[in-house]
Order: structure tokens, then sequence, then C-alpha cells
């Protein structure tokens, strides 16, 4: 170790961070320069990873999870060889650079995480962790450890103050991820004041007590870093915390140690702060030592990447068969047959499509091998449980069910970690009336195009008898707002199965889907090919007219039942759209939804057990919604239903009210 290099990188990456929030007047540079030695630690000695590899298999996956920090990030990205030249970090937080206000795991190489809001990146390490587990306990064989990386986040006050990475802490803890060190960048101030005005409790206690190894160190101390680092690396059985006391905005006397010294205040403090740095008078200036040092660290990850990749190749040779798998993983591969793998359902089925979706859901687990599941401890009412496989614990790292307990934000943020790792396809579930628990994460993988799957039941008021507080009316329309999320609601067991391989096959982002507890029929006079096809469209005539088109029904879910008998009442000049997914029909071309909605007719009468608005898009001004723009009752779902207007004599009542 040279810890005089180590020392001047620190205050080089400082000086860095300093010119770049300078240069734009906006950012935080409390992080970066209070952690400026670790950083250094970390990418000068510590993390395995390979710069011109970045989603290398074997490395370590580090995530910075108080992302205001980002010109940490991009600093030693930037000095560690990645893609990330000096152009870019000059252009931080500039439009189209590789540098954003927050890290981007789609924009810059080397950023493992889409973090944003603060707490996220500690449930998505967790999350990393978790698939680091699962891929050794899959994949490595006593000769070929292929997978032994560890997990590292950087997360301050605010990561720690939110309840998500409470949460992913607790089930880390219980779930022994001895392969995940957390770093807690402990300075003792928060955005708004120092710490002690929000803050009192003792947090190597409290992780103590969530079964968690911690140790206390100075962050500040490189040394010290490093053998609590390496410490933490070698133990077992538990997670690992390091409590880094530290000086937040350090290099910049007059905001030092405050509340100031969060954001960009010190930025007008560049010159005489980079004096007393001993930087020169030029900005962004990286020393010959600098580059020179870190050239010699990659050429000594480059070899560790190439020892490491000779051992893949003997792995892939010797487990042909595991190997073609894991490719699979990586590449996001469905099987193309997946649909014709999902049993037709019983002309005369009738059941909740929870119920239909836990039926579909085997086969498909049997065909996509690296699909895993999880239950925010509501197996037993979302029923998505994969019976081919076990519960995934310390005890069985290949189980393919995980049961994240009473944890709904840390369960999407978890999962948003495996996926961003990359190699599983995981799916969650929960009641439809919690996804807003979920909603933070669901935003963040659907702005980050990730492939996650929300298992969400009980999705209306049709829930019944637990009342209000559990019947979703904003709910399915609420995760309809969220760009690049799909939502899928569908009507009967068929359109279950068209669903679930629609979430497969999406690999460029999120599906949410949305499922009955109520039972419903299986709308058997269409053919089943019509339904499951009809569902990756949007939208599609399950009752075609036999007459000139005189009427429009639009319904999704439970309530296209009412919407068909309805039709059979008006007449023969009344036409059935089924609309599982809004989202999915607003992607196809003009001509499909003319064809399906054609503009010359306006009469036309939505229906569904929530809130009104957006159907409006649908219906024109001509056209009417029945909803519920309301509360719902505690009373048995039937009667809920029918005293809130969800029924076909309704939809009869309300067509005929319509202006010829």
């Amino acid at each position: 170790m040279n810890l005089e290099i180590l020392s001047r990188a620190a205050n080089e990456a400082r000086g860095l961070a300093i010119d770049a929030v300078h240069k734009c007047s906006s950012g935080h540079l409390g992080l970066p320069l209070g952690c400026a030695e670790m950083g250094a630690a970390l990418f000068g000695v510590a993390l395995r990873y390979n710069p011109e590899q970045p989603k290398w298999l074997g490395r370590d996956r580090f995530v910075l999870s108080a992302g205001h920090g980002s010109m940490f990030l991009y600093s030693w990205l930037h000095l560690a060889g990645f893609d990330l030249s000096m152009e870019e970090v000059a252009n931080f937080r500039v439009l189209k650079s590789k540098t954003p206000g927050h890290p981007e795991s789609f924009e810059t190489p080397g950023v493992e995480a889409t973090t944003g809001p603060l707490g996220q990146g500690v449930a998505n390490a967790v999350g990393y962790a978790v698939s680091a587990k699962m891929a050794a306990a899959r994949f490595n064989t006593p000769e070929h450890p292929i997978f032994d990386q560890h997990i590292v986040v950087l997360a301050g006050d605010g990561c720690m103050q939110e309840g998500v990475a409470q949460e992913a802490s607790a089930f880390a803890g219980h779930a022994q991820l001895d392969n995940l060190i957390l770093i807690y960048d402990s300075n003792d101030v928060t955005l708004d004041a120092m710490a002690v005005a929000s803050q009192n409790e003792d947090t190597a206690k409290r992780y103590e007590a969530l079964q968690w190894d911690v140790q206390t160190i100075n962050g500040h101390d490189i040394p010290a870093f490093l053998a609590a680092f390496e410490k933490a690396k070698a133990a077992t059985g538990k997670p690992q915390l390091i409590i880094a006391k530290t000086v937040i905005g350090k290099g910049i006397p007059e905001v030092a140690g405050t509340a100031k010294g969060h954001g960009e205040g010190g930025a007008k403090f560049a010159e005489a702060a980079r004096k007393a740095l001993g930087l020169p008078e030029e900005p962004f200036y990286v020393s010959c030592e600098t580059r020179d040092f870190f050239e010699g660290v990659k050429r000594a990850r480059i070899a560790d990447y190439e020892a490491w990749n000779a051992v893949f190749q003997a792995w892939s040779q010797a487990n042909p068969a595991q190997a073609e798998l894991l490719a699979s993983g990586v590449k996001n591969e469905v099987p193309a047959d997946l649909l014709a793998r999902i049993p037709a359902f019983a002309a005369d089925a009738k059941l909740a499509t929870r119920k239909a979706a836990a039926d579909v859901l085997q086969p498909i687990a049997e065909a996509m091998p690296l699909l895993i599941g999880g239950s925010a401890d509501l197996y037993g009412s979302t029923l998505n449980y994969i019976a081919s496989s076990k519960d995934w614990s310390p005890e069985n790292w290949g189980g393919r069910n995980i049961r994240f307990g009473i944890r709904e934000h840390a369960m999407a943020g978890i999962m948003n970690g495996i996926a961003f790792d990359g190699l599983f396809r995981p799916s969650g579930a929960t009641f439809m009336v919690f996804a807003d628990y979920l909603r933070p994460s669901v935003r963040v993988a659907a702005l980050s195009g990730l492939p996650v799957t929300y298992i969400l039941t009980h999705d209306s008021v049709g829930v019944g008898e637990d009342g209000p507080t559990h019947q979703p009316v904003e709910t399915v329309s609420g995760l309809r707002l969220i760009p690049n999320l799909d939502v899928i609601r569908p009507a009967d067991p068929e359109e279950t199965a068209g669903a679930f391989t629609a979430a497969m096959q999406r690999i460029s982002g999120p599906t949410a889907l949305s499922l009955t507890r109520q039972v419903v029929p299986n709308l058997s006079f269409a053919p089943v090919e019509t339904r499951r096809q009809g569902v990756f469209k949007g939208a599609y005539i399950l009752v075609k007219e036999t007459a000139p088109l005189e009427i429009i029904l639009l319904a999704s879910g439970s309530e296209v039942q009412h919407a068909v008998a309805a039709a059979r009442e008006l007449g023969a000049g009344v036409r059935v759209v089924s609309v599982p997914s809004m989202e999915r029909f607003e992607r196809q071309s003009a001509e499909y939804r003319e064809e399906i909605l054609p503009s010359a007719c306006r009469r036309r009468v939505a229906m569904e057990a929530g809130v009104s608005d957006l159907w409006y898009r649908w219906v024109g001004l001509d056209g009417k919604v029945i909803g519920i723009d309301r509360f719902g009752i505690s009373a048995p779902g039937d009667q809920v239903m029918q005293i809130l207007g969800m029924t076909a004599a309704n939809v009869v009542t309300t067509v005929r009210s319509l202006v010829s």
C-alpha cells in the first residue's frame, strides 16, 4: 500500500469534485470530499473490477446509495480508467453528458445501479447480494468457484434514516448475507441541519440487533479503513457494517463539518480550497504520479480478470449446460414457445385470476429456470409460490421463493438490485392496495428499464369485507401513470396466461400484473388464442358486432364479464373491447387502434372498478365511464360491486343514456 499516493489521489479527487460543482454551479460536495480517502482505498486497493469490462461477472459490485454525491463516483471511475473521460467529468450535470446529476446505470460505465432517492442503493445492494448467493449456489463447482464477489454500498445519514434502507437491512441480517458490506458515511450532518436535529439512535447497536457485524473507524484513516474492509470481507454468517466517521466537505474549511458542506455552497471557495489541498490553479488537475499509480492498478485488475476468465472458461467447458443457462440469463433470453407451454384452461373454468396466475406460473417457472419469485408475507393469498422449488434461505441459497417479510418497499428495491445484476428474472407479490409502498422502487425500475414483474392481487373493491383501506380504487390507474411501466389487468384465465407471458417477454421495463381475489368466468366463447394474443396488443375485440357498429363497450379485468353480458342485451350492433393493458395498446400502430376503436363510432362506454379519469381518453367527449371515484365499502365483494354500479344492468342503462 502506497499511503502517500493514495492520499494524493484523495485530494485530487476532491479537486475534481470542487471544480465540477463550481463549473456548473450545481451539485453536492459534502460526500465526495468527506469520503475521498475511502474512495482512494476502495478503487486503489480493495475493490475487484476491470475498467475495460465493466460488467465482468466476477467483479465486486460497488453501489453509491447516496447518489447526490455522484461526483465521488465519477471521479473515481475516471481515475480508475473506466470509459469516463476528463471531458465528461468536466461536463458534470450538462445535457447529454455521461455524468448526470445522480448516477444512472444506463448512462455511465461502472455505475451499478440507478439509486436516485435516498436509501434505494442499500436495498439494491441487498438485491445484488441475494443474486450473488443464488449465482454461487446455482453455478459454482468445487473446482471452479466463479462467483465469490462482495457487494459494497456507500450510504450516508439520509440513506440510513429512510425506511427502505432499514427494511432491507433487517432482511439482510435475517438472510445472513455475509457478502454484503455497508459503509456508513457518518458525518453527523443532514441537508437541513446537523443530524442531531433529527436523530439520536445508536446505529451500531441497532445493526448489531439486526444481526450485523459492526466496526467503527475514522473514515479519513486509509490504513484503518483497509483493515476494517479486509476484516469485513473475511467474515462469515453476517452482513458487515463499517461506520466511518468523517468530516463532510473536508478540504473546504469554510463549510467543512457543517450542513452548508452538503450542497454546492462550498464551491465558491474553490480557489482557496484547491490551494489548501496542495493543488495547482489548473482546474480538473490530476498528477502524473496519480495517473501512473492507477495505470498500475488497472493492469493488476486486468490480470485478476484474466485469471478469473481462465477459471470461467474451464468451468464452461466442464459444465456446458450450465454455461448455456448462465449465458441465457445474462442475455435475458425467453423461450420462443413460452405461451404454448401453458395448458389451456377448461372452457367452464371459474376462478380468480390470482388462482389462474398460480397455475400459469408453474410451466413458466419450468421453462425459465432463472425466474425467481418472492412475496411480502402473502404467499398464501397471492399464490405465486414456485412449487418445483423451495424457499431461498441460508440453508438453501438455490431456492427460488424469497420470503421478504412485511417489507414491501425493500422487496421492490431488492428486486431492482437482482435485476441490475442481470442474471435472474425477479418477481414479487403483494396486495394491489400496498403498491404505493413499492412505488418509489417501481419508478426507478421503470426509469432504468429493468425487467421486474410485480404480481399485485386483490385488485379492486371486489376484495370485499376487508373494507375501503384494502380496496384499491385508485391504485391501478396510479400505476398506469408511471412511464415505461406496463400494467396488465386480465379478464379471465386465458388473458392471465397472456399477461404472464407478456411480462416475461418484456425486457425493456417492468410489468405490473393486476389480479382478482374474486372468481371470474372463463370467457370461452372467444378462442383461447384470441384472448392470449390479445393481451400482447393491449386491447382487442372480444365480442364482434354482427350488425352495423353502433356501440363500443370497453372494460378490463373482472368487469369485462359485465360488458359481455350487457352486449348480449343491447343487440347485434355492439362491440366489446377487452383492454387488459392501456400501455400496450398505446404502443400499437394508429391503424390497429383505429381497427379496434373506429373513430366513426362515438357511442362508447368504459367500465372499470376504479377511478374513471384515464378511460376518457378511449371513450372521448361523447362517451361515458362507469368507474368508482370514491372509496369502497366494508361488505362482501359481490355486494360492494353491486352497490357501486359494477353490473351489466348499469352498463345497459348508461348506454341507453347516450345521445344517438
